[in-house]
């Protein structure tokens, strides 16, 4: 998958696009110290829990999203962040259509 060209203004949200019962990814950028992808989430679909050995950062871009960190539950809307710690177990699910910025800064 090719990234995002470089040097130019990037319209994150019209980048990736929904498509019904899927989730969409498309990597924007990636290095040896860390990767930023964009995701499309359709309503009710989600990433199941897992963990990841870096922080992540999640960036809602639009539409609204619930965030699973070890257990505690964070509703999140256009223009919300939150970091999702490493090692510890977190899922998403799109309560309506959203699109979100990840950013994996590794160690």
């Amino acid at each position: 998958m090719a990234t995002a060209p470089k040097s130019q203004v990037l319209r994150m949200t019209e980048l990736v696009d929904y498509q019904e019962g899927s989730v969409v990814s498309r990597q924007i950028t990636k290095a040896d110290a860390g990767n930023v992808t964009l995701f499309a989430f359709d309503t009710d679909q989600g990433l199941s829990e897992h963990t990841a050995p870096f922080d992540a950062l999640v960036h809602i871009l639009e539409g609204e999203a619930e965030v699973s960190i070890s257990g505690q539950l964070f509703r999140l809307n256009a223009g919300d962040s939150i970091i999702m710690p490493a090692n510890e177990p977190h899922a998403l699910r799109a309560i309506q259509q959203f699109k979100m910025l990840l950013t994996m800064i590794r160690t």
